[in-house]
């Protein structure tokens, strides 16, 4: 009998790989944001994650909240935490990197060797963003730039379909405030990028009240970091250290 692939997976990560990065999509888009990175880089596999309710997860219900997001999905990442690993989240996806690992914290389980976190105000600072007080024609005209910054083409039909999930995640985000940041045990890479006025870097100071951060400002705007520049391969190295 054939293995069933797993879901939460845009492609089921290698069982050889030395380490993973396990990439979360940004608000509305599923895992396909991350076709353009390399599937390896120095024996890292960049594993991107699909959240229900996006592309081919369509029929299913997207999360109410991000702590039920990760609760939902550390069981899928148990069987690939034997070795390193860290998750890349941009913007609001940041949050998403940043609950999960403290849910693993909680529960004793295996941390992350580090948390890139990208475009995005620390947790207890939140929400911010611009899309928190867009109308829907201006949310549906924000997704067809993304969408064409992906490489794909922008029909209506296209457009409806990820409307729904950009709103539903738009009111995950809306939700997630902890009174208090906890503090990781677990060491940060912040990046901004120097273009970006949707999160300027000077707002992502509050990191450094998580835990040990590094602030890094990269070329380019919020969607840059779609196509893999090669100054953010180079964060994700650097990063991962002794690891790679």
């Amino acid at each position: 009998m054939a293995a069933v692939r797993n879901r939460w997976f845009a492609r089921e990560p290698k069982p050889n790989s030395h380490a993973y990065v396990f990439c979360l999509p940004y608000s509305g888009c599923g895992a396909s944001m991350y076709r353009q990175w390399p599937e390896v880089m120095h024996g890292v596999e960049m594993c991107a994650v699909q959240p229900p309710g996006r592309e081919n997860r369509l029929r299913e219900p997207a999360f109410d909240t991000y702590e039920e997001l990760a609760e939902a999905l550390i069981p899928q990442l148990l069987p690939y935490l034997d070795r390193p690993f860290a998750f890349f989240g941009h913007c609001a996806s940041s949050l998403v990197g940043y609950e999960v690992t403290v849910q693993l914290l909680g529960r004793g389980l295996p941390l992350p060797t580090r948390l890139f976190v990208s475009s995005q105000v620390a947790p207890h600072q939140g929400p911010h963003g611009r899309f928190l007080d867009m109308t829907d024609e201006q949310l549906a005209d924000e997704l067809s730039l993304l969408i064409t910054e992906m490489g794909g083409n922008p029909r209506p039909d296209i457009i409806d379909v990820a409307m729904g999930t950009l709103l539903a995640d738009i009111a995950a985000n809306r939700r997630y405030k902890p009174a208090e940041p906890t503090v990781l045990p677990v060491p940060i890479t912040a990046l901004s990028w120097r273009e970006d006025k949707e999160v300027p870097g000077v707002l992502m100071g509050g990191w450094s009240e998580c835990g040990e951060v590094a602030f890094r400002e990269l070329e380019g705007g919020h969607y840059r970091f779609i196509s893999a520049p090669e100054t953010l391969k180079d964060e994700l190295r650097r990063g991962m250290g002794a690891v790679v």
